[in-house]
C-alpha cells in the first residue's frame, strides 16, 4: 500500500505542484471563494469573522517573545495567538490582495527567523528533549502546521531572498527539531506523532523538499514502520474508531485531514481520501457517532468534559469530508450547527450546498464501532431512542486500553437523556492550559483517581482497578464481543472481558427498551462476575442531580467523613452514607436537569448500598466533587448485578409544578441467573415483561415477552 502510494513521488512532480496557496485556499478557487463570500451567508459570515480576527492581528505590535512559560501561560498564548494571526492575514491577503497583510505574515516570519536558533529548550519542558517554542513538542508541531499554511499564502509575495531566510533560518531547524531532535515522538504511533508529521509532511510539500515529505509519509528510517501512513493503519480501526478515545479522536482528525488534503492537491493521483476503504471519511462520521445530541463527545479515557463538535478540528473535519470525500448532507446539518465554515475551497462548497436547501438532519444511530486496527479489539456500543431533541443514550465501552491516555474501565457505562449527563464519566484530572494547576498538565490524580476503575460506572473487584493499573498489561487483552442487534421496541449491546482480574469473568449486557405505552425507554442493565473465588464486588454509578428517594435504611455519617479505603482510587472517595436493603429490590431516584431517574435494583441482605463523593486525599483541590452510589456485594460464583433505570415524569422550579415523580417500574426480579443464560422479570405499570438473555444463542439471543 505505501509503495503504491509512494509511486511517482520525486522532486519533478512536487516541483510541478508548486502554486501558491495550495493547501485549504487553492490558487485557481481564490476567486470562485471570493465570490462565494458575496453569495452564501455562511461563508460570508466566517469571511467577516476572520477579518476581524486579521484587522485585529495588524492593529497589535508584532511580539515574538523568548518562551518562558507553560501551558497558559503569558509566552505560551503568545506564540499560539501569533500562528492563529499570521494565518487570518495570509488568507485575507489572498481573498483581498491587500499588501498590509501579507507583510504582518512575512515580517513575523522574519522576526521568528531572527531568533529561533538562539533560543535554548524550553525551561518548563514537559520531556526530554522536548520542546523549544512551548513546554511541550506537541505544541511546536501545531505552530508549524497552522504557519505553513500561512507561508503557503504569502509564499509569492515574500520574494526569493526571504523565502530562502524564512526556510533556512526557521523551517529548515524547527523540521529537525521535530523529525530529528524529538524524533522518538516523529516515529511514534500517537496523536503526538500525527501532528509532528503533518507539519513536516506539509512543510515539505510547500517549500518542495522530498526529503522531508518522504520522512512524514515513511518515518524516518523511511521503511513504513513509522510516519503517516502507518499512523493511519495503526490507530484506527476499519469503522474508523481512533484508539485513544473520541476525544483525542477529535483532537487528532485536524492533522490527519488537513494532512491528507494537501497529499490529495500535490499528487490526487495517489488517492489518499481512498486509502483503507475512505478511512478518514469513516473517521469524520464515527467522530460525530461519539457526540451525543447536545454536541459533547463522550468523555471516555483521558477527555476534558464538555467538548464539542464545533470545536476548530471538526469544522476541517466536516468542510473537508464534506467537500472533498462526498459525505452525506447530513453533514451540513453539523456545520450549520458550527455556524461557520473554513474560508476556503472547501468552506465554499459546504456553504454553497447549505444556501441551496441541501441539509438534511444527523442521522445519530445505534452502532457497534469496532476498536483496533484489524477491529477485533473490543469496540464501543452506543444505544439511541427518541430524536435528536434530547433522545436517550447508552455508551458501552468495551474498547481496548487506548494507549497512554487509557483508563481502567472496560464494560463502562455512561448514560444520557433529556440533553443531559445521567450517569457520567469523569474524564481527565485537567486544568487545560490554566497554568497555576500543575502548569495546565495532567495533575497527579489523573493517575491516583481518574484512570482508576473505582472513577467509572464498572465493576471493582476487591477493591483494585482492572489489570491492577498496569497500562501494559491493559494493552495485551481487549473485550470481547457478544451480541449487538436493535429490534422493534429494544437495543442490545453486551461484551466479555476476562482478564481484567485474574480468574474471574466479567460480562455486562445493556438493553435500551420501550415498553407498551411509554414516555421513555427503560435502560436494563445485566452485569455478571463469575469466579470459584469469594470476591468484594463493587459497582458504582456516578451520577449527576440529586437523590429524591432512597426508601430504605440509610446511616449517614454526619459528623465526621473518612476516605473509602486507601489505594486504587478508594483514597479520593469520600464515603457520606450507607445503606442496606431488607427486600429483594432497592429503589433510588435521582432529580437531574427537572426530570426524575429512577434505578431499581435487585438485592439480598449482604448487599451494602454505599454513597459515596471524589476529592478525599486531595490537598491541592484538584478533583472535582462528584457523586455516586455503589451496590457493594460480597459473592462467590456466579453472582449478576440487576438494575432498571427509568426517566420519568417532570419538576418544574419556575411553575413549582412536579408530575410523574413516581416510576413506573414497580417490580423486578432475577428469575434465573447461569452462566449460559440470565432471564429477569420487570413488573411495569401497564404489563409485566421477560427478559431472557442465551449467550450461547446469537440468532435468539434476546426475547422479551
Amino acid at each position: 500500500m505505501i509503495a503504491i502510494l509512494l509511486a511517482g513521488l520525486s522532486m519533478a512532480t512536487l516541483a510541478g505542484a508548486q502554486q501558491h496557496p495550495s493547501i485549504m485556499l487553492t490558487k485557481s478557487n481564490v476567486e470562485a471563494v471570493k465570490k462565494g463570500i458575496t453569495q452564501y451567508p455562511l461563508l460570508q459570515k466566517s469571511f467577516k469573522s476572520l477579518k476581524k480576527d486579521a484587522d485585529k492581528a495588524l492593529m497589535t505590535p508584532i511580539e515574538v517573545p523568548q518562551p518562558k512559560d507553560g501551558g497558559g501561560g503569558a509566552s505560551h498564548e503568545k506564540h499560539k495567538r501569533n500562528y492563529q494571526d499570521m494565518l487570518a492575514c495570509g488568507m485575507l491577503y489572498q481573498l483581498t490582495r491587500e499588501e498590509r497583510y501579507a507583510k504582518f505574515v512575512q515580517d513575523m516570519l522574519l522576526q521568528y527567523a531572527a531568533v529561533y536558533n538562539s533560543w535554548p529548550r524550553h525551561p518548563k519542558k514537559k520531556q526530554n528533549p522536548g520542546g523549544k517554542m512551548f513546554w511541550q513538542n506537541l505544541n511546536d508541531c501545531v505552530w508549524q502546521v497552522y504557519t505553513i499554511q500561512a507561508y503557503d499564502c504569502v509564499y509569492d509575495y515574500l520574494g526569493a531572498a526571504n523565502r530562502k531566510k524564512i526556510e533556512t533560518d526557521l523551517f529548515e531547524p524547527i523540521v529537525k527539531e521535530l523529525s530529528e531532535v524529538n524524533g522518538e515522538i516523529f516515529n511514534k504511533i500517537h496523536n503526538h506523532g500525527t501532528w509532528s508529521v503533518a507539519a513536516v509532511g506539509m512543510t515539505g510539500y510547500v517549500c518542495g523538499r522530498k526529503d522531508w515529505v518522504d520522512k512524514a509519509l515513511r518515518g524516518t528510517a523511511l521503511d513504513g514502520k513509522a510516519g503517516f501512513l502507518a499512523q493511519l493503519d495503526q490507530l484506527f480501526s476499519p469503522d474508523g474508531y481512533y484508539t485513544e478515545g473520541p476525544y483525542y479522536q477529535r483532537y487528532a482528525i485536524l492533522p490527519f485531514l488537513l494532512f491528507a488534503r494537501t497529499i490529495q492537491q500535490y499528487h490526487p493521483a495517489q488517492k489518499i481520501y481512498e486509502y483503507r476503504e475512505g478511512l478518514l471519511k469513516k473517521a469524520v462520521n464515527t467522530a460525530l457517532q461519539c457526540t451525543y445530541t447536545n454536541k459533547v463527545f463522550f468523555p471516555l479515557n483521558d477527555a476534558m468534559k464538555d467538548k464539542t463538535y464545533e470545536s476548530e478540528e471538526i469544522v476541517y473535519a466536516v468542510d473537508i469530508a464534506f467537500s472533498d470525500m462526498g459525505a452525506g448532507n447530513d453533514l451540513l446539518d453539523v456545520a450549520e450547527q458550527q455556524q461557520r465554515v473554513l474560508v476556503s475551497d472547501a468552506g465554499l462548497a459546504v456553504a454553497k450546498a447549505i444556501a441551496d436547501g441541501k441539509a438534511a438532519p444527523f442521522q445519530y444511530k445505534p452502532v457497534w464501532i469496532r476498536d483496533g486496527a484489524d477491529g477485533k479489539q473490543g469496540g464501543i456500543g452506543i444505544l439511541r431512542s427518541g430524536n435528536n431533541g434530547g433522545q436517550a443514550c447508552a455508551v458501552f465501552k468495551a474498547a481496548s486500553q487506548g494507549m497512554g491516555h487509557g483508563h481502567f474501565d472496560r464494560l463502562n457505562l455512561l448514560f444520557y437523556d433529556n440533553n443531559s449527563e445521567v450517569f457520567s464519566d469523569y474524564g481527565a484530572v485537567r486544568f487545560l492550559n490554566v497554568e497555576t494547576k500543575n502548569g495546565g498538565n495532567y495533575t497527579k490524580e489523573n493517575e491516583t483517581w481518574g484512570k482508576q476503575t473505582l472513577a467509572h460506572n464498572t465493576l471493582v473487584v476487591d477493591r483494585q482497578s482492572q489489570y491492577l493499573g498496569n497500562e501494559k498489561k491493559g494493552e495485551e487483552h481487549a473485550p470481547q464481543l457478544l451480541h449487538f442487534s436493535t429490534g422493534a421496541n429494544y437495543q442490545v449491546v453486551s461484551a466479555q472481558e476476562n482478564n481484567a482480574y485474574s480468574g474471574i469473568q466479567l460480562r455486562r449486557t445493556l438493553i435500551l427498551f420501550m415498553p407498551e405505552g411509554a414516555a421513555a425507554p427503560l435502560l436494563v442493565d445485566v452485569f455478571n462476575a463469575a469466579s470459584q473465588e469469594k470476591h468484594q464486588y463493587d459497582l458504582p454509578f456516578w451520577y449527576q442531580g440529586h437523590i429524591t428517594n432512597s426508601p430504605f435504611e440509610v446511616q449517614a455519617n454526619t459528623s465526621s467523613l473518612s476516605a473509602l479505603g486507601d489505594g486504587f482510587g478508594y483514597q479520593h472517595a469520600w464515603l457520606n452514607a450507607t445503606g442496606k436493603v431488607k427486600e429483594g429490590s432497592g429503589v433510588i431516584t435521582i432529580l437531574n436537569n427537572k426530570r426524575f431517574y429512577t434505578t431499581t435494583f435487585i438485592a439480598d441482605t449482604a448487599m451494602r448500598i454505599q454513597f459515596i463523593t471524589s476529592g478525599a486525599g486531595d490537598p491541592e483541590f484538584n478533583i472535582r466533587n462528584e457523586k455516586a452510589f455503589v451496590l457493594s456485594q460480597p459473592a462467590a460464583g456466579n453472582y449478576s448485578f440487576v438494575s432498571v433505570t427509568e426517566p420519568h415524569g417532570k419538576n418544574n422550579p419556575v411553575a413549582e409544578v412536579t408530575t410523574g415523580a413516581t416510576p413506573q417500574v414497580k417490580g423486578l426480579k432475577l428469575l434465573r441467573d447461569e452462566a449460559a443464560a440470565t432471564q429477569l422479570q420487570i413488573e411495569h405499570k401497564k404489563k409485566v415483561y421477560t427478559i431472557t438473555l442465551d449467550y450461547n444463542n446469537q440468532s435468539s439471543f434476546i426475547t422479551i415477552k
